[in-house]
């Protein structure tokens, strides 16, 4: 079976230790979508990683990882990885596998990334501006170029015939930017693609799985960014949800097991967009100090507020969520007050529903008020450890949205995890 896990609200859940913590129960990690927008951040040997194409399993001896061909890969950047996981005695060569359908993201998608952004003027979406949703354009328009294009002969007129169609929309836009050095780089990253784990990824994944091995899938972003599914238009460009497992790696839908869905105490968003329990006030950049809520991938401060228990149970409903992972809940530990969104007032009405389009309807959260209990849980190993205003917080979390928390993430380390089970 295909256990999943994957971020339900608008990214930056902190998936990236969660799948690290579960990984040595799994003989497979596959990434099955997103681009180098994501950023997991892992601790090992108590430095700060932070992984963008690889899969997180890649510091588990005998783990395999497979980016599947769900996701767009920028050769730069997944050869910089390599480079720092090489650093820590990891031998990504044995471990590292790339599915050959894996869209590739160019030099000139960058730029056509920038251009669009930039034209947008006030109503910009917080692209990261990575080029990745103009890969994911020439992969749904039929223009894309893939991983296996690679072997082939023709790759670099492919490649420049490419490049010129992307020069005329550049044109259009009036946008000027020596791509030169990008260029140079790309070729040299290419080069050394080539030389990795290239494989046919779903034969491959589906061997594996023949063979009784344990497959966990990683998400990337947030349930909330889902390209049908989130606040559109201020979304990725992915299905971020558990049904994109199944087209970005190819595996039917009878293979889904667990899902694991990871949730934190409270909710962040980066970029633009609709965030109905934004805080733009003390306790919303308290909660974004102690969270240290600053993007992994941009460094961009992340907007933030309470959980929103409406969004959860959307998430929840469309993932066929099966567990929860509550993470960051330590830094809820310096409030004396919280609040939980428990419904939305729309037009006057209450509402639990979230509304197609959010951006064109005033929303005003509906709070449950609980006492917070300031004291640190950080140190907390067993369940018996944790303060009753904490417990009460999640029991009601539980009742609410019909799915138990499961494990309670208190604090970055990798053993700063509790089980409630």
């Amino acid at each position: 079976m295909v256990d999943v896990i994957l971020g339900l609200q608008w990214g930056d859940e902190g998936k990236g230790k969660i799948v690290d913590f579960f990984a040595n129960d799994y003989d497979l990690i596959a990434r099955f979508q997103g681009g180098p927008n994501a950023g997991h951040t892992l601790y090992v040997n108590d430095k700060k990683i932070v992984l963008h194409q690889i899969p997180s399993g890649v510091f588990h001896e005998g783990v395999i990882n497979l980016v599947g061909n769900g996701v767009v890969l920028d050769p730069v950047t997944l050869k910089r990885e390599c480079d720092t996981v090489s650093s820590f005695g990891i031998d990504f060569r044995k471990n590292l596998f790339i599915a050959e359908r894996t869209h590739l993201i160019l030099p000139t998608h960058r730029a056509l990334d920038k251009a669009a952004e930039l034209s947008k003027g006030n109503d910009k979406i917080g692209s990261t501006l990575k080029g990745i949703s103009p890969a994911y354009m020439d992969k749904t328009g039929r223009n894309g170029l893939r991983v296996g294009d690679l072997l082939d002969k023709n790759f670099t007129t492919a490649y420049i015939k490419l490049r010129l169609k992307h020069q005329k929309l550049l044109d259009n836009y009036a946008f000027n930017e020596d791509i030169s050095a990008w260029e140079e780089e790309f070729f040299e990253a290419v080069e050394f693609l080539k030389h990795l784990n290239i494989v046919n990824g779903e034969y491959f994944i589906n061997s594996k799985l023949q063979q009784g091995k344990k497959v966990l899938a990683e998400g990337a972003q947030g349930s909330m960014l889902d390209i049908d599914f989130g606040t559109f238009p201020f979304v990725t460009s992915s299905s971020t949800i558990t049904a994109g497992v199944c087209s970005g790696l190819g595996v039917a839908p009878q293979k889904i097991g667990e899902v694991i869905g990871v949730t934190k105490a409270y909710c962040t968003r980066v970029g633009s967009g609709p965030f109905p329990t934004e805080l733009n006030d003390e306790t919303g950049e308290k909660l974004r100090q102690v969270g240290n809520e600053f993007g992994a991938t941009t460094g961009r401060p992340r907007r933030c507020g309470w959980i929103d228990l409406v969004a959860l149970r959307f998430a929840c409903m469309v993932n066929g969520v099966t567990k929860l992972v509550m993470t960051k809940a330590d830094v809820l530990d310096v409030f004396t007050e919280l609040k939980i969104c428990t419904s939305y007032k729309l037009n006057g009405k209450d509402s639990t529903e979230i509304p197609f389009q959010m951006t064109r309807i005033n929303i005003e959260p509906v709070y449950k008020d609980f006492m917070g209990w300031n004291v640190s849980t950080s140190a907390a190993k067993l369940p018996e450890e944790l303060p009753v205003a904490m417990k009460q917080y999640v029991e009601f979390i539980n009742e609410t949205v019909g799915i138990h928390i499961q494990y309670i993430s208190n604090g970055p380390g990798r053993e700063q995890i509790i089980s409630l089970r």
